[in-house]
């Protein structure tokens, strides 16, 4: 029975093992990988990612994250392929297909059919001379790094490697895109990324929802604004629709006296307040909002008018933490 010394021994030498094929896969990049963003860059349908066994889950995540970054792409079982699936497969796209022997037997039909309609093919080995990588137009061939298996068996390090390939060309070709965070969102709608990426314009209240005054409104309707609309403030605005202050909660008891509903808006009002931008994130507006502890905030447009108001309950019905 090992000991928790001889446990902690192993697990570093595999993370080492493994980083070490990272860091040859990075110094080995060169024209075939140029030649393979080209490829799948200039490609007018889809990617096709296939691969089978250990290599067909890291094909199904490469495929997963092409998809998410802009770039549209499945995977394709390389037996299902065998039996009917290949009708996917239009000569349109281009193929990725990972094996680190080359000689994977499933792979047979689909390189062939890439082959027979002139489909782009990438291949992803670790061995020049196979057949895959011999039939590819592009060959990526992994660095001769050992599997961190103690038998050189159980793909370890070869996966690794092929993983971080993938995403190595899934950010080339988001970068060259120009794929932005705007992007990431559309097809990232929900869980915690979609949370992070909500703009201001997503969650505030509209136009029609706003406590706005006039500068000279009295009191008594700023009040009635105030306790109509439920931000616990009112924006007021100038006689061109600009914001020229707000008055809150805390502005009202700075204000109270006996003759409190005789000021006008002008006269209890906050002149200058934080405003913030509608494609602003919404989690950079509830920062704002922590960092001068106030709970709303009004959204104004570039001519300086008011087009929304968020609170910060807004935030955390969204999810925005």
């Amino acid at each position: 029975m090992t000991s928790a010394a001889d446990d902690i021994a192993t697990a570093r030498r595999v993370l080492a093992t493994e980083a070490e094929g990272l860091e040859a896969l990075a110094a080995s990049l060169g024209a075939e990988f140029l030649a393979a963003i080209r490829l799948l860059e200039t490609a007018k349908g889809r990617v096709v990612v296939t691969g089978m066994g250990k290599s067909g889950h890291v094909a199904r995540k490469i495929a997963a994250t092409m998809a998410s970054t802009g770039r549209t792409a499945f995977y394709i079982h390389p037996a299902e392929a065998s039996h009917g699936d290949l009708g996917m497969v239009t000569a349109d796209d281009a193929v990725v297909a990972l094996s680190n022997s080359g000689e994977t037997p499933e792979l047979g039909d689909i390189l062939a059919y890439t082959r027979r309609f002139d489909i782009p093919l990438i291949g992803i080995t670790a061995r020049a001379g196979s057949t895959l990588a011999t039939t590819a137009d592009v060959a990526l061939v992994l660095p001769p790094i050992p599997e961190a298996c103690p038998m050189g068996l159980a793909p370890t390090t070869s996966t690794t490697m092929m993983l971080a390939l993938g995403d190595a060309l899934a950010v080339t070709l988001l970068e060259r895109k120009g794929f932005t965070a705007a992007d990431f969102k559309v097809f990232h709608p929900g869980g915690k990324l979609g949370q992070r990426l909500l703009k201001v314009a997503d969650i505030m209240h509209g136009a029609d929802q706003l406590p706005l005054v006039a500068l000279d409104a009295s009191m008594a309707e700023v009040l009635l604004v105030m306790t109509a609309r439920s931000l616990g403030c009112a924006g007021v605005v100038a006689a061109d629709g600009t914001l020229a202050g707000i008055v809150t909660d805390g502005d009202l008891r700075r204000h109270m006296r006996p003759d409190l509903l005789t000021l006008s808006a002008a006269d209890a009002m906050t002149r200058g307040p934080k405003t913030i931008p509608p494609n602003l994130l919404a989690a950079e507006a509830l920062r704002i909002m922590n960092t001068k502890a106030i709970t709303s905030l009004f959204v104004v447009g570039s001519d300086g008018r008011p087009v929304g108001a968020l609170h910060v309950h807004d935030c955390l019905r969204a999810g925005v933490a």
